[in-house]
């Protein structure tokens, strides 16, 4: 018995660093604290790290030096996953972005907007947008770093029996998503539904709840104001944690874009934790 309990053990130990990638950790992209960050960023860093939080998205120093912020990173225990990728740079230049995932240790690079005429994407650009994000999520994962697309709800115009979404999720096969859940349901969208028929895809979830009975929308424009706490709104935001636990979602991104961020963020800190932690 004694010898089993030993191999276990040893088995255990072996296998805990696999174990552990597979935990959910709670993130914060910086874009939620927009306005704060322009009056005190030292302040607003301090603040995030006594909320518990120290994976972050976002980045660009604040006006600080690149000693000086990484200076303020560290003194909070606080460090970059996750940087913003333009999509006019991907067609153009990778450098600037490798460099700056780079700069901050980033495993993800993530592209938030498609330029396309107001309103929804038709499919020749998201036929034109995946075969980029394609080529770009190889290149970057040559530099070890993960190319992510962010939908922003006009994704979602009909294309024959599924949506233009559909078609960049069945063809992404050198990127992954960040999946915001608030833009999903604005487009007609179901995250749930969606991250259940496409499992693994998603490493990135940034959870934002919406308001209920706030009018959908799929020119990916919407009243900011319509982000609540987790779980107060109409999205199913502890399904879509369970689920992230069984695909093995690395970081559970809150992103609250309203006014009262501040407020409302440790609230859903506190949201999440508690889905977390049910079996």
């Amino acid at each position: 018995m004694k010898t089993q309990i030993k191999l276990l053990l040893s088995f255990l130990f072996i296998l805990s660093p696999f174990l552990q990638l597979q935990a959910q950790e709670v993130a914060l992209q910086l874009y939620s604290l927009r306005n704060e960050m322009k009056v005190d960023p030292v302040k607003y860093h301090q603040l995030i790290s006594e909320w518990g939080i120290s994976a972050l998205e976002g980045g660009g120093g604040y006006g600080m030096s690149d000693f000086e912020y990484a200076k303020l990173l560290n003194d909070n225990n606080l460090r970059v996953i996750g940087v913003g990728a333009d999509y006019d740079q991907l067609t153009k230049d990778l450098t600037p972005i490798i460099d700056q995932a780079k700069k901050y240790g980033a495993k993800y690079a993530t592209c938030y907007w498609i330029p396309h005429k107001d309103g929804p994407i038709s499919m020749e650009e998201i036929k034109i947008a995946t075969a980029l994000f394609n080529a770009v999520g190889e290149e970057l994962q040559k530099k070890g770093i993960t190319f992510l697309y962010h939908p922003h709800g006009y994704e979602f115009a009909k294309d024959g029996k599924g949506v233009a979404l559909d078609y960049m999720l069945k063809n992404a096969k050198n990127f992954g998503f960040n999946l915001d859940v608030f833009w999903v349901k604005m487009g007609g969208g179901d995250p749930l539904k969606i991250m259940k028929k496409y499992p693994g895809k998603f490493p990135v979830l940034h959870l934002k709840d919406r308001r209920k009975e706030t009018p959908g929308s799929k020119d990916g424009h919407g009243d900011v104001e319509t982000n609540v706490i987790l779980g107060t709104g109409d999205i199913d935001i502890a399904g879509i944690i369970q689920e992230a636990k069984k695909q093995g979602t690395e970081y559970l991104s809150i992103e609250d874009e309203s006014s009262r961020s501040v407020t409302q963020i440790p609230l859903s800190i506190t949201f999440i934790k508690r889905e977390l932690e049910k079996k």
